[in-house]
């Protein structure tokens, strides 16, 4: 027991010990591990139709969602409503949770595989913000000024570790 008391009390040990605690904390913090087992269910409503009859709420375009770095499947719909505002909606969304994941709509293709994994923040792209809930039904508002030509895809994103969950090709209604 005395050895390793005097072992514990020389400075160069002490460091080793103080730098392995912190490289745990940053790896802890970095990871998120915790976030495996925690599941975040989100059931928000379609955006609801009004106006005048005959003129509800159009679906745009429509898209499977495919399973990239982790298990992802639901279904994207982008929605327009009387008023003219858009809505990108998740519905039926299953995928792990994790650190920073975000909606992102962008131009890159949808790959199968390891190769599209990666591909989601290279070209044009919109953030829409984090995703509120790695399962359930959720909106999330389009900037007006997007132009959906442009935009053929969505993709649940780790912004923290730029790798893709899981996306959609998105096919005009």
């Amino acid at each position: 027991m005395g050895r390793v008391r005097r072992l514990l009390t020389r400075p160069i040990v002490i460091a080793a010990l103080a730098l392995g605690t912190v490289a745990v904390a940053v790896g802890v913090y970095w990871f998120q591990p915790w976030k495996l087992w925690v599941d975040e269910t989100v059931r928000e409503s379609a955006p609801v139709s009004g106006g005048a009859p005959g003129q509800g709420t159009r679906t745009l375009a429509t898209g499977r969602l495919i399973s990239h770095e982790h298990t992802t499947t639901g279904t994207v719909r982008i929605l327009q409503s009387p008023d003219g505002s858009r809505t990108l909606r998740l519905e039926g969304l299953d995928t792990s949770n994790g650190p920073d994941l975000r909606v992102l709509i962008t131009d890159a293709p949808v790959k199968e595989g390891r190769a599209g994994w990666r591909v989601f923040d290279d070209g044009a792209h919109v953030s829409l913000g984090k995703l509120k809930g790695n399962k359930g039904d959720q909106n999330y508002a389009l900037p007006a000024d997007i132009d959906l030509n442009r935009y053929g895809s969505v993709s649940i994103w780790c912004d923290r570790f730029d790798v893709s969950f899981g996306a959609a090709a998105l096919s005009r209604a």
